[in-house]
Formats: C-alpha cells, structure tokens, sequence
C-alpha cells in the first residue's frame, strides 16, 4: 500500500481510536459465551496494524484543507471508521475466495476452523465455522465502523454528509465485489467497459475518493473542493488497482505479499486478460494461461505471452492515462498548495508501484 507523510501523532491517535473500539468490543461480547470471546480476540488481531493508509488520508486532506483544531478529535474517530471499514472489507473478501490466511498468518476464517477441527469437526464443518465466523467479524467491523461516525462529536449536517460518504463507500464496494465474482464465474466474455467499472468500484471510492471527501467535509470545505476531490480519488482508485492487476500478474512475492503471479495462477479476468483477448496473439496467450495454475514455469510462460502480446504495454498506458487526468483534475481546481502538492505526491507514489 501507498506510505503517507504525517505525524506520528496522528498515527499513534487513529490507533488509540481503533484500540477503543476493539476493547469495546471484547467487553460487550465477553459474556456471551468463549466463541464470542474468541471471535473479539480474532477480530482485534485482524484490525491491529498495517499501513493506516485510509486514516492518514482522511487526516492529509484535513489538515492541507486547513481543518479547525477544535475538530480533532472528531477527526480521529472519522479516520479509524475507514480503517475499520477496510478491514471488514477485508476479512469478507477472505471468505469469498476461500482464504485461511493473509501474509502468512491465520486470518479469521482460518483461526476457526481450527477451533472447529480442534472440537473434533471434519472439513466441512471447521469450514462452515471459519466462514461463519469471517462473516459475522466483517459484520461487527461494518457496524463500528458506522457507529464511530454516529457518535463523533460533530454538527448535525456534518455528521449526516459523513455516513452518506460511508454509505456509498459500502454500497458501490458490495456492487463492485458481486461483480467481480459473477464475472470470475462467467462462462461467458465479459467485456473491458464492464471489467473496467468492477475495478473502480471495488476500490477506488472507499479507499481514495471518500476518505478525502471525509477530510474535506471535517475540514468545511466548500463544494468544487470537495467535487474535485472526489474526481481525483475515483481516477486515483482506478490507476491504483489497475496497478494491482499489473502486480498480480507480474509483480514479485515481496510487492504483492502472494506467490508470484498469483492472478494467473487463480485465472482472474481482470482488465490485463481483457485487452489481451483483444489481440491476435489471444490464442497463443489463452493457451499459456490455460497452464499457469501447474507451477512457476508456466507462471513465467503465461507473462511473457501477456508481454508479447501488447496486453502489457497497453495496460500500463492506461495506468499512465487515467494518472494524468488526476494530475489534471489537481491543476484545474482551486485546492490550496499544500493540499495540490500532497494529491501530486500520490499520484507519484502509484506509478512508483508499477512493477
């Protein structure tokens, strides 16, 4: 993820905020009984670290828009509901694919089931209960989430502007994850506008978009402020995870944290597959990712069909492109220095992702 330049008092703050809500938790389902109290365990070892990306960027765009002081607070609270989002986000797309682990660790699912196997469950009941625990964990976080930015100590109509961001950051990420699967599970073509809308949605709006909305709403920004930013953060959103189909295909295990061409491997229809489809080499590609799942040879054999293809190329043309109409949407808005000069900096910081 992309590392942002702030203080380590705000970091050290977003997590105090995360710690509260957790230790909330725990104590609200310590009575109901020890799966619930390993479920509050679980979820706590889930939210706790990583890069705070979305936080920190509900604090940059407060703090380059000139955000009052008397609002801090409030502020933290709005941040750590975006971390608590994404980490819901997270533990449900884990049951989705069928992860038990992330980076190497048991995830949630994982831990349960094997809790289950360790009450004496065959595989099939110790993965009902890891499911049913992913589920039920991205469920608590998603109402935390909310209740943080219920209860922050904010103007009525700031608080009301808060949760619709929250709420379409939740509904567009549902709708662009379904897609994804039904698109995954499709026998059918599924053309580039489609896979190109999955993308976006999935991530650009509650990781880029709305987070520096909710920096720009705490801080009074007025209307074309917000607008822009929010037009930034969907082309931001966009290049980034188009970046993260690049690295899923072509990036090393150290940049995605999986096996090297893990996207090829789990046959993903991401918009890289799509433009190849487009080019006469498509047969030559088709039949090189037909065998990518059987090791690392035809791992390297599938990349350098893509390369040959063009499908690279063109991809990372289309990264370029849409980085530019961010840094575009920032030289034509009325946005202060400070502020013009943290967005350019993250425009940077994703095309230094490109692998």
């Amino acid at each position: 993820m992309i590392a942002l330049s702030t203080t380590p008092t705000a970091r050290a703050a977003i997590d105090d905020a995360i710690d509260t809500v957790l230790i909330r938790l725990a104590r609200r389902l310590r009575d109901h009984g020890d799966g619930a109290r390993a479920l509050a365990s679980a979820i706590a070892r889930s939210a706790r670290g990583g890069k705070r990306f979305r936080p920190l960027l509900v604090v940059a765009a407060f703090d380059t828009l000139g955000g009052a002081e008397t609002d801090r607070a409030a502020l933290y609270q709005v941040a750590a509901a975006f971390e608590l989002l994404h980490t819901a986000f997270v533990v449900h797309d884990d049951v989705i694919d069928h992860d038990t682990e992330r980076r190497g660790v048991a995830n949630v699912g994982g831990e349960f089931r094997a809790r289950g196997e360790e009450r004496g469950a065959d595989a099939t009941g110790a993965a009902l209960l890891g499911d049913a625990a992913g589920i039920l964990a991205g469920d608590l976080l998603l109402h935390e989430a909310g209740r943080l930015v219920a209860l922050a100590d904010l103007p009525t109509s700031v608080r009301g502007d808060l949760l619709r961001l929250l709420e379409d950051a939740v509904l567009i990420s549902a709708a662009g994850e379904l897609a994804d699967v039904e698109n995954a599970v499709s026998a059918r073509d599924v053309d580039a506008e489609t896979i190109l809308r999955t993308t976006h949605d999935k991530t650009a709006v509650y990781s880029f978009s709305a987070p520096l909305e909710a920096g720009a709403v705490l801080a009074g920004a007025d209307g074309p402020v917000r607008a822009a930013l929010e037009r930034f953060g969907q082309r931001l959103g966009l290049a980034y995870q188009l970046v993260d189909d690049l690295i899923g295909a072509f990036g090393s295990p150290e940049i995605s944290g999986k096996d090297e061409g893990c996207d090829l491997r789990e046959a993903k229809k991401t918009h890289l597959i799509v433009l190849a489809r487009e080019t006469e080499s498509w047969p030559a590609v088709s039949e090189a990712l037909a065998q990518a799942h059987t090791g690392p040879v035809a791992i390297r054999a599938a990349q350098r069909a893509l390369s040959e293809s063009g499908a690279r190329a063109r991809l990372e043309d289309l990264v370029r492109g849409t980085l530019d109409e961010a840094r575009a949407i920032v030289t034509a808005s009325t946005l202060p220095e400070e502020c013009r000069t943290m967005l350019h900096d993250l425009v940077d910081a994703v095309q230094g992702r490109v692998p």
